[in-house]
């Protein structure tokens, strides 16, 4: 029998009510509470600037899940995840720009609706491809290795060859009207807003519906201790691959959605330090999907706070903008600091003990 309400801890009785999205009506009423929040009451009551906010938060969400699937589901260390988002991007753009679509899929807006998909895919094989050494290495080799996907892909591919395709220079054009979705152009924040948070609730219900799969689980077999999962019969450089083919896939549907944001596309939006950046939000996240979130929100708008100080104060001296940029990253360095020192587990953790906290009242001691 399933309880309305589960005061002291879960009472399933098998495997698929104890993973299941909706355990009671309760958390099927918040959930559907908070995609109103996300969905209606956020682009009608947030302005311009706060939706402009949440599209770089839920960017950096899509980015670090990818970075958390390896990191943290298979103990894959990455450091060059920046170079997936870049193919994503650019092979979106292409596909809009300089692919000869029939007429009626750039009439019906489907153009660039694929282009997400075909970016997706050729992410994900680019990413397979720097993944195969995790069939012979792991640790300190591996993050070379995945450093040296981000400097072969952004600084010589992108951008000595791809950026001079039809003579553009170094950037594509993305004037508005260019990016196209059935009958709307993405010509707005709130309009990209939308499509941020459809792309990022699908990548998170496919990514939690793997995670608890066959899949999953050998993933994180493999992260805990690799020759036991083999010794258990787990293919681990199938699964190994198999792993960064989704991580760069979600880094490639990131960047087709970066698309849409832009004005121009650049090798200069995907610096190394983005790949480093991906990996500090889900340090200071924590484990799991809603670390990568809750890692992202804090990072974004820790910045924008700076930001919004930083500005008042630059009427007093005027260098402070001008080095905002070092402060930035100083600001980076430290909340990794604290939250290592601090908060070990992340702000995922912290939000379980809350969560739990109400859940097990008045038991909560």
């Amino acid at each position: 029998m399933t309880r309305v309400w589960l005061p002291c801890g879960d009472y399933h009785q098998d495997y698929a009510r104890d993973q299941g999205w909706w355990q009671s009506n309760v958390i099927k009423g918040k959930m559907i509470l908070l995609l109103l929040i996300v969905f209606v009451g956020f682009p009608l009551f947030l302005d311009e600037y706060w939706i402009g906010v949440a599209n770089m938060i839920g960017y950096t969400a899509l980015g670090a899940l990818g970075v958390q699937l390896l990191i943290g589901y298979a103990g894959l260390i990455t450091l060059g995840h920046a170079a997936f988002i870049a193919v994503g991007a650019y092979t979106s753009t292409l596909l809009i720009l300089r692919f000869p679509w029939p007429e009626f899929i750039v009439s019906w807006g489907l153009a660039y609706p694929i282009s997400i998909i075909i970016a997706a895919i050729v992410a994900g094989l680019w990413s397979v491809l720097f993944g195969l050494p995790s069939a012979r290495v792991k640790g300190f080799y591996l993050i070379l290795t995945t450093m040296a996907a981000q400097f072969i892909t952004v600084d010589f591919i992108l951008t000595q060859y791809v950026s001079q395709i039809g003579g553009r220079g170094q950037a594509f054009s993305l004037p508005p009207g260019t990016i196209k979705i059935g009958p709307w152009f993405m010509d707005s924040d709130v309009k990209v807003y939308l499509l941020m948070i459809t792309l990022l609730t699908l990548v998170v219900m496919i990514m939690a519906n793997l995670l608890r799969s066959r899949v999953g689980r050998a993933w994180v077999a493999i992260r805990d201790n690799d020759i036991a999962a083999e010794t258990l019969g787990i293919n681990i450089v199938w699964y190994k691959l198999l792993n960064f083919f989704v991580a760069g896939f979600i880094g490639g549907i990131a960047g087709a959605f970066w698309v849409a944001n832009l004005a121009a596309l650049s090798p200069e939006h995907f610096p190394w330090f983005w790949s480093l950046w991906l990996v500090g939000v889900i340090l200071i996240g924590g484990a799991g999907i809603d670390g990568a979130i809750f890692g992202a929100i804090f990072m974004v708008v820790v910045l924008e706070i700076l930001q919004m100080l930083a500005i008042p104060a630059s009427a007093i001296y005027d260098r402070i903008l001008i080095d905002f940029a070092f402060l930035k990253e100083m600001a980076f360095g430290l909340a990794i600091c604290a939250f290592l020192i601090y908060e070990p587990r992340g702000l995922s953790y912290r939000w379980w003990q809350i969560k739990n906290y109400f859940n097990l009242w008045p038991f909560s001691y």
